[in-house]
């Protein structure tokens, strides 16, 4: 058949778009707007052997839409996940997991998907809380590792280091075993109230400060009535061990539940589930002192803190009334900017370690996550597009990485 002029230049102009348009694709799958890689816990058992899930979520640097990606969710290798931590170089993903006293050590694929790597056991009971930074993985048990200690007789809890050595081209993160206490020749460290050792210490959250040179535990003590909240301090040796800071514990509301230092190392903040507040301390050689102004109101029942990385501003899920609270920060002083939705009992808050502008949380009675674009300029919030996402029934905690650490291009 033989083609006319007028239909040869049609299917020229048809040609042309295709090729464009093959162009376009290509650009789409080398250049990803992927910016983050965001690993939801989520601790209903799931599957013959009662694992929990982790959801696998990436985040478009545009829109801020999370979407799941291939093979997601991946078995928590263990029941009852409750805590997450990445290491340092974003290799690993750190999961605890409750029921069954370890930390299982997942390796990052460069697509986010996960493989099974190490597990570990805790030294004490019922592990609840882990913070990482590059040399050392301090991990919380909600009871000391005693004959005499159950669920029905519970006694103090502890927290445990343990040394890491870096990633290579070869091989992954390793976990050494948890560090020896000297004064007690155990490998953990009580937390008990000086003058009543006999009390149960109840942890809620540990955070590491950015030089690795302290490490700081919220806990209250269930033996009193009301409860007495207290903020425990730790030097950390060379080694990882871990020496009480003079002063320590100070005394931190009725209930604390969470715990973060801001990047600079020069504030802690711990929020108190029953009083609705943040305590803010500053952090001088170790020692906390209280801020002026401090508490800072919250919303009813917090469960969880996070301090923007880049931007002055703090937020903070509120358990019972499904919402975040915004707040701006100058000279470690919180001042609410306001509040904002989210789904049911919000109990895990992250921010995305590529651009720091947006906001996640985990919504245990909601069984979905949150996703926000946060606005650098006022520290405002603004839903992702499709927000919330589904994700396996309870999640409970929340921990991500830069996509190839490039951010997808954008600035922070």
């Amino acid at each position: 058949m033989k083609l006319n002029k007028p239909s040869q230049l049609v299917l020229i102009s048809a040609a042309g778009l295709l090729a464009a348009s093959l162009v376009t694709a290509c650009a789409q799958f080398t250049q990803t707007l992927t910016v983050d890689f965001v690993y939801v816990a989520s601790s209903k058992a799931q599957g013959g052997n009662d694992f929990g899930e982790i959801n696998v979520f990436e985040i478009n640097s545009e829109s801020g839409f999370m979407r799941q990606i291939p093979n997601s969710p991946s078995p928590s290798q263990g029941r009852n996940p409750v805590a997450e931590a990445v290491s340092a170089d974003y290799s690993s993903l750190f999961v605890v997991n409750r029921d069954d006293n370890t930390v299982v050590q997942f390796v990052i694929g460069s697509d986010g998907k996960l493989y099974p790597h190490n597990t570990v056991n805790t030294p004490g009971v019922f592990p609840m809380a882990i913070a990482v930074n590059a040399s050392e993985m301090f991990v919380l048990d909600a009871f000391q590792p005693l004959p005499s200690c159950n669920s029905a007789a519970p006694c103090a809890g502890s927290i445990a280091a343990f040394p890491l050595t870096g990633a290579t081209k070869s091989a992954a993160v390793t976990i050494g075993n948890p560090v020896t206490n000297s004064a007690t020749g155990a490998n953990y460290w009580p937390l008990t109230l000086p003058g009543a050792s006999s009390d149960v210490i109840v942890p809620t959250g540990v955070t590491v400060t950015p030089s690795g040179s302290n490490v700081f535990v919220s806990a209250y003590d269930s033996s009193a009535s009301p409860t007495a909240g207290y903020i425990f301090g730790f030097s950390v040796g060379s080694d990882g061990s871990l020496t009480p800071l003079n002063g320590s514990p100070w005394a931190a509301g009725t209930q604390p539940s969470a715990i973060t230092t801001d990047p600079s190392g020069s504030y802690l903040y711990a929020t108190d589930f029953v009083e609705g507040n943040v305590l803010g301390y500053s952090i001088s050689s170790g020692a906390l002192n209280p801020l002026s102004g401090s508490p800072f109101r919250a919303g009813s029942q917090p469960t969880a803190i996070v301090v923007n990385p880049s931007f002055p501003y703090a937020y903070v899920t509120n358990s019972l009334d499904a919402t975040v609270t915004a707040y701006s920060m100058s000279n470690g002083s919180l001042s609410n900017l306001g509040t904002y939705a989210v789904g049911l009992d919000p109990v895990a808050i992250g921010i995305d370690p590529s651009t720091n502008r947006f906001l996640f949380t985990a919504n245990f009675l909601g069984n979905n996550v949150n996703n926000f674009q946060l606005n650098p300029a006022d520290g405002s919030l603004v839903l992702a597009q499709y927000s919330p996402y589904p994700a396996n029934p309870q999640p409970t905690a929340v921990a991500a990485i830069p996509h190839n650490g490039t951010g997808a291009g954008v600035k922070k």
